[in-house]
């Protein structure tokens, strides 16, 4: 069984930087896509960004221009550079991959198998 660990989670302030990490607990493992969704109270559960094997991107709307999702070489682990925070990106984000191979496009309504336990990330003065 494949499990993803975040971290990077925290307070920051409005307009200030974050940085989140997801890894694979297990070694060796690899996969074709990599990627953060998010969920705050009483809110759906929101795709945030996510990236392929060969480097293609999708992002939410609402992080787009302020936030970066990056990976290994090898595709593990990821990262997003959230920049600009503002108060409603606080949630809960959860890391997901996904071995299967289909367009990151599609991560809008469909998440990988893969999930990590979740960071909080809350944005507040």
């Amino acid at each position: 069984q494949v499990q993803l660990v975040e971290s990077g989670g925290g307070l920051v302030q409005p307009g200030g930087s974050l940085r989140l990490s997801c890894a694979a607990s297990t070694s060796g493992v690899s996969f074709h896509a990599m990627g953060w969704y998010r969920q705050a109270p009483g809110k759906e559960r929101e795709l945030v960004a996510v990236i392929g094997r060969g480097g293609a991107t999708t992002y939410g709307e609402a992080v787009k221009g302020r936030f970066t999702i990056s990976r290994d070489r090898r595709g593990n682990p990821a990262y997003l550079q959230m920049n600009s925070l503002k108060p409603e990106d606080t949630a809960v984000y959860y890391c997901n991959a996904d071995n299967r191979v289909r367009p990151t496009t599609s991560f809008t309504n469909y998440a990988g198998p893969y999930w990590g336990q979740g960071t909080q990330v809350t944005v507040s003065s």
